[in-house]
């Protein structure tokens, strides 16, 4: 169903509180500062000798903490005109080399980063378990897991994941540094997004499709669609930790990562979208701090603009680094 509160052209132009604690900035600087103390030491082998057209790695890097994160790089046998990190759906894992073709046909190179702890309830399997679990009682899910800490919780290690596969990906064959690109759309759009705010430079292009955790103070009041459900039951059970859970989101959430976000962007909203509202979409855009577009798709829920969403990263992208 439609956001009805908010008529379109108020929704185009919605731009919420900023909710950025003090310590956000050294908050971030201290985490990744901590998984750079591990190498990364990135492991790659020769997989999926069935598609000899591209050239396809099974790789693995130190993620948050010095886990192991799995990835798959693909790249086109001849040049290569970017790279693009791409991050996962919520409960999705990596899945098979034949599921990433599209960007390495378009000459590009793509690293796909297990999402840890998930990938066995989705459409694709994953390979990346989550050694650091949880301190607190939590939902069945992921997105309470240490929600009483910010240090403890489960978005913050997967940010820091996401941050070293950028690092991991300069360090692979076929990446410009001038012409790294991170992508993803729900929970792969917010990781996208944590991405470019958090690399800095080392983002050279944005591609955030109907981002998930975008002004999650508002999105817990007006949807209770999974996964937004898990924090709803979590805060109906938990009231007197109401606000503390709700402060650690603070550290998550999309509309401050925007703010700290400069790289060129391509955005997609979906109007009827349920899962993630266009409100936390429309937010996250209009706080975003670099050169931005977006694709609004009026009648599409969730799934957004899905074949023609790609099509439009693609040319995009292209266009871009022309």
């Amino acid at each position: 169903m439609p956001e009805f509160d908010l008529p379109l052209e108020r929704l185009e132009s919605y731009l919420p509180e900023r909710r950025e604690p003090q310590d956000w900035q050294s908050f971030w600087d201290d985490t990744l500062a901590g998984a750079r103390e591990h190498d990364l030491a990135i492991e790659a082998r020769r997989a999926a000798a069935y598609l000899p057209n591209v050239i396809t790695q099974d790789v693995s890097f130190a993620g948050f903490g010095g886990h192991r994160v799995g990835a798959w790089h693909i790249r086109p046998t001849g040049p290569v005109r970017g790279t693009v990190v791409q991050f996962l759906g919520y409960g999705d894992g990596r899945g098979t080399p034949l599921d990433w073709l599209a960007w390495p046909a378009a000459g590009f190179a793509i690293l796909v980063m297990d999402t840890r702890g998930q990938g066995a309830r989705a459409r694709r399997a994953g390979s990346t378990g989550d050694p650091a679990g949880s301190n607190s009682p939590y939902v069945e899910g992921f997105l309470t897991q240490g929600i009483l800490d910010p240090h403890d919780y489960f978005y913050r290690r997967v940010f820091t994941d996401a941050v070293r596969a950028i690092e991991a990906a300069l360090d692979l064959e076929g990446t410009d540094p001038q012409r790294l690109a991170v992508s993803g759309a729900s929970q792969g759009g917010a990781i996208a997004l944590a991405a470019t705010a958090l690399a800095g430079e080392m983002v050279r292009a944005s591609i955030v499709g109907v981002p998930f955790l975008a002004d999650v103070r508002r999105a817990v009041r007006i949807t209770d669609e999974r996964p937004y459900y898990e924090l709803i039951a979590y805060l109906g059970t938990h009231r007197s930790e109401a606000e503390r859970a709700l402060r650690t989101m603070d550290y998550v959430d999309g509309i401050t990562m925007a703010a700290h976000a400069t790289a060129p962007a391509k955005f997609s909203i979906a109007l009827m979208d349920t899962i993630c509202p266009p409100s936390g979409g429309f937010g996250v855009y209009n706080h975003y701090a670099g050169p931005k577009e977006v694709d609004v798709h009026p009648y599409n829920n969730h799934e957004a603009g899905e074949a023609d969403d790609q099509i439009a990263a693609i040319e995009w992208l292209q266009r871009l680094w022309s």
